[in-house]
């Protein structure tokens, strides 16, 4: 859990999920990150790699999340779809499926990731698909709401979610490889937590007035799994290993990683 003790603003990982809970405006949401809609047709047409589609287990998985935890809304850290551009068949279909299942009037937003391309030319309230639930589409720099700033993390966030107290983001897919005691590896998926670094965003002047960089009260960051459990991501416990959005690694201060079962790795840089 990441709870910023002077304001409590909590955003609340669930435990055996790479999803979580925050409260915002008052309301219950749940947060998920790379939900790559169209993911295995996007393997086929990409790879030539024949797999089956899962859309029907990853729309029953996050449904049974928003009943489980009686979330009032959703939003969508980035990467909703998987084709980069226009979306594909499959993966329309698939989104579109996924919120025709919601309740009427249900909120969703979705923060535009790099591979969601033209999205908000079809599933926003102007778009052809009016009869779906209202879905808001924000910039992929982000949007600050009640104290948590969202964004997907391909690009610097936008100035106003350093102000937050506790930021999310997606995009890296961060997992860990493990090695157990007769020299067999499994690649598990992690939660990465920590301060942000004031050091990578002092030279850029689009931050040159967010006071934390000065004062030293900085904001926590949360990295999300990816809810997709097919895409594979960035292994952070390996020196080797290269990260994919601009703040990380250099933005992350005494940066920990979790199961998503919540057991505590410690320090992803000592693994």
């Amino acid at each position: 859990m990441v709870t910023d003790r002077s304001s409590g603003v909590r955003v609340e990982p669930i435990p055996g999920e790479p999803a979580a809970t925050a409260t915002i405006d008052g309301e219950r949401a749940l947060l998920v990150a790379d939900y790559h809609a169209g993911y295995e047709a996007g393997l086929r047409s990409e790879r030539g790699v024949d797999v089956p589609s899962k859309a029907g287990d990853r729309r029953k998985r996050l449904l049974t999340l928003l009943e489980r935890t009686d979330a009032d809304r959703l939003i969508l850290l980035g990467d909703v779809m998987h084709s980069i551009g226009e979306p594909g068949g499959a993966e329309r279909g698939e989104l579109e499926v996924l919120l025709e299942s919601l309740p009427s009037g249900y909120s969703v937003t979705v923060v535009k990731g790099n591979h969601d391309g033209g999205i908000e030319s079809w599933l926003t309230s102007e778009g052809p698909h009016s009869d779906m639930p209202s879905v808001d589409v924000v910039s992929g720099a982000g949007i600050a709401i009640d104290g948590i700033g969202l964004w997907h993390g391909h690009t610097w966030p936008a100035p106003e979610l350093l102000e937050c107290e506790v930021l999310c983001l997606g995009h890296e897919h961060p997992c860990v490889r493990l090695e157990d005691e007769v020299g067999g590896n499994r690649i598990e998926r992690v939660w990465l937590r920590g301060r942000l670094n004031p050091e990578p965003f002092r030279p850029r002047p689009e931050y040159e007035d967010v006071s934390w960089l000065t004062d030293g009260s900085r904001p926590r960051l949360v990295c999300f799994p990816a809810f997709n459990d097919l895409v594979g991501g960035t292994w952070v416990n390996l020196p080797t290993q290269s990260f994919l959005s601009p703040v990380l690694p250099a933005g992350l201060e005494d940066g920990e990683a979790y199961l998503l079962g919540g057991t505590r790795l410690g320090p992803y840089r000592e693994m």
